[in-house]
């Protein structure tokens, strides 16, 4: 091992040990990218478990942290730990999260085996960083028994926790038409679970409704990918999997007073079990590298694209030359992949030498 790998292996040690401070210190190194993260988190990737990782999701107002807040609440009183990350908007001006410094889980502060940590969206608002899922190997690794993903809830880009999150749950409002109507946009698909948050205020009975009905559509529209939900997973031999899918439900919560909260983590233990019996959990798992994979390699190849634009002279050289009509956007793309590919760019024959022929 060189000396300048130690740093980060005695900082890995450190979190296999079970030190928070270490543990916080990877999530700061992993969402700057500070150089040698990528290391630190593969040598993590490997002490990683499969933990179970839940995702929760929905529309701004909808009772998001308080209900998470109890949640962790309740499992710590059965004596798991828990990590939680929550997803907040990016400021404009720093990228940083804007909302990261305030204090959202009242009833958990100073209880070590509950970490909390706020992130950026990065620009992508609702949906998940790159980061996310590396900070996620790191609590697995560091050894939390659940880990909770809180999303900012800005509507249909919620999809990305899908990627990342095993049980995912969306939260939605009573009296809530718009939310409702939102769901068929897109989140809709995309929920395990759906728990009617507020459920002491008028209008729940006819929002539990509203979603019942539109699940029971969403079932029964074969156009949608069910594979999500299991009613059309695939064993990893490639035969369809005829054991019954999963049918997500409808529960009623007010996390304000934690009420419908043991119900929940009851019905997510439900789901963690139907996963593990359906073979979904290992798909899911499957899906979550290929994914990582993909974006990793998007962020190597835009690094090598960028350092070869600057080397042709910057993207504003590029644009030069295509406004005065040297090239195109095309023939310049062209001409950037060649060179990455150490292919020689041929010089355009002159009117001289087509003359000399």
């Amino acid at each position: 091992m060189s000396g300048r790998d130690r740093p980060a292996e005695a900082l890995v040690e450190e979190v296999l040990a079970g030190k928070h401070r270490a543990l916080a210190r990877v999530i700061t190194h992993v969402e700057n990218r500070t150089p040698g993260y990528r290391a630190i988190v593969g040598r993590l990737h490997t002490h990683a478990t499969d933990t179970h990782v839940i995702g929760i999701t929905g529309s701004p107002g909808a009772g998001k942290s308080t209900l998470v807040d109890k949640m962790a609440t309740r499992y710590r009183d059965r004596g798991l730990t828990v990590g939680i990350i929550a997803i907040d908007p990016s400021s404009p001006y720093t990228g940083g999260a804007v909302l990261g410094d305030r204090i959202r889980m009242a009833s958990n502060v100073g209880d070590m085996d509950v970490f909390f940590r706020s992130m950026s969206a990065r620009g992508s608002l609702g949906g998940l960083s790159t980061a996310t899922t590396d900070a996620i190997t790191a609590l697995d690794a560091f050894g939390k028994d659940r880990i909770i993903v809180e999303t900012v809830g800005a509507g249909q880009n919620e999809i990305d926790i899908v990627r990342t999150a095993d049980s995912v749950v969306v939260l939605v409002p009573p009296s809530s038409g718009d939310e409702v109507q939102m769901l068929k946009a897109g989140i809709l698909e995309i929920g395990d679970l759906f728990a009617v948050n507020k459920a002491d205020l008028e209008g729940t009975d006819r929002t539990v409704m509203e979603l019942e009905e539109m699940i029971m559509l969403r079932e029964d529209n074969p156009t949608l990918d069910a594979g999500h939900h299991g009613a059309t997973s695939a064993d990893p031999s490639g035969e369809p999997d005829d054991r019954e899918g999963w049918e997500p439900p409808v529960l009623e919560t007010v996390a304000e007073t934690g009420a419908g909260v043991e119900d929940l983590l009851e019905t997510l233990a439900d789901h963690r079990s139907w996963l593990d019996h359906s073979g979904m959990r290992e798909q899911r798992a499957r899906g979550r590298i290929a994914e990582t994979i993909r974006t990793l390699l998007r962020e190597d190849a835009n690094g090598l694209v960028e350092a070869e634009l600057e080397a042709l002279g910057g993207i504003g050289a590029v644009v030069d030359r295509i406004r005065a009509g040297e090239t195109d956007p095309y023939t310049a793309v062209d001409r950037v992949f060649a060179s990455l590919q150490g292919v020689e760019e041929a010089e355009p024959a002159s009117p001289a030498d087509e003359n000399a022929d």
